[in-house]
């Protein structure tokens, strides 16, 4: 597991003065083997022990073997590198730029692959499959994917039920009780109705599954399971692109263990895809 890819999905859980360390390393990464534990504590005005404890609380035991796993992913990283320039493709600059936005992209799907344990996955795919009835809504951009997903669940032979309207899912969800899943996509978990809705969902002993950013939010502190997603760059049109592939990956993977968890379900996708197929023909 790369220290890089590490401190940037857990970036959002730490303190500021632990912020400031970790923006200094990602920022600096091919300068760190020229810094010494003080040295850096001096740069950024801290303590050497703040870093000391910064580097131990990510599992190294150390700031040297931090300073050593940093210098690895590089030397990695540079030699992906200098595999691509090998096999040079005519346009230049604009395959540079697509080179960098495909490794971004993956840094953010390795990144919210580790800050989701198995067991969490597990319990979604768990959930979902035995659901009675799965509601599911996302608001803005969020319906995208909450209506990608809902169709994929529908195609399983799920019972679902899907809006991107506030009110219509809040009567929606009326009907809702024990056995039955709230599915909430919310990037940021702040939307103080969809709050309230899984509030209200919890209340009937439904259970509640959200999809929001790795960060402290009251969604996701609402939600009996929590999926999360990892997406960090300067640039915010950038994040976006990367936040929506990492997302887009993670949904994949629930659908994948979904369908290959479940004979049923399986023959019931293969059943709906050729009635689709059907459908579609002239």
């Amino acid at each position: 597991m790369s220290p890089l890819v590490k401190i940037r999905s857990e970036r959002d859980q730490m303190s500021a003065v632990e912020r400031r360390i970790a923006d200094f390393i990602l920022e600096n990464a091919q300068l760190l083997r020229d810094y010494s534990s003080q040295q850096l504590a001096n740069a950024l005005g801290i303590s050497q022990s703040s870093v000391v404890k910064f580097t131990q609380k990510l599992g190294f035991k150390g700031y040297p073997d931090l300073k050593y796993s940093v210098g690895e992913a590089i030397a990695r990283a540079d030699n992906g590198e200098a595999a691509v320039a090998a096999h040079p493709v005519a346009g230049g600059e604009r395959e540079s730029l697509a080179t960098s936005l495909w490794r971004r992209k993956s840094e953010a799907e390795e990144a919210t692959r580790l800050i989701n344990p198995p067991e969490t996955l597990r319990g979604a795919v768990e959930a979902l499959g035995k659901a009675g009835k799965v509601f599911v809504i996302g608001v803005g951009e969020d319906d995208v994917y909450s209506r990608g997903f809902a169709l994929k669940l529908s195609m399983l032979g799920i019972a679902t039920v899907q809006s991107f309207d506030v009110a219509r899912m809040m009567a929606s969800i009326s009907s809702g009780g024990a056995g039955d899943v709230l599915l909430i996509f919310s990037e940021h978990g702040h939307h103080p109705a969809l709050c309230k809705m899984g509030r209200l969902f919890r209340e009937q002993r439904g259970r509640l599954l959200t999809v929001t950013r790795h960060t402290s939010n009251p969604l996701r502190a609402l939600a009996d399971l929590a999926l999360l997603v990892s997406a960090h760059d300067e640039q915010p049109y950038v994040q976006s692109i990367v936040y929506q592939s990492a997302l887009q990956h993670l949904l994949d993977g629930l659908f994948i263990e979904l369908c290959e968890g479940d004979e049923r379900r399986h023959a019931q996708l293969l059943t709906n895809l050729e009635r689709l197929q059907l459908l579609l023909e002239p």
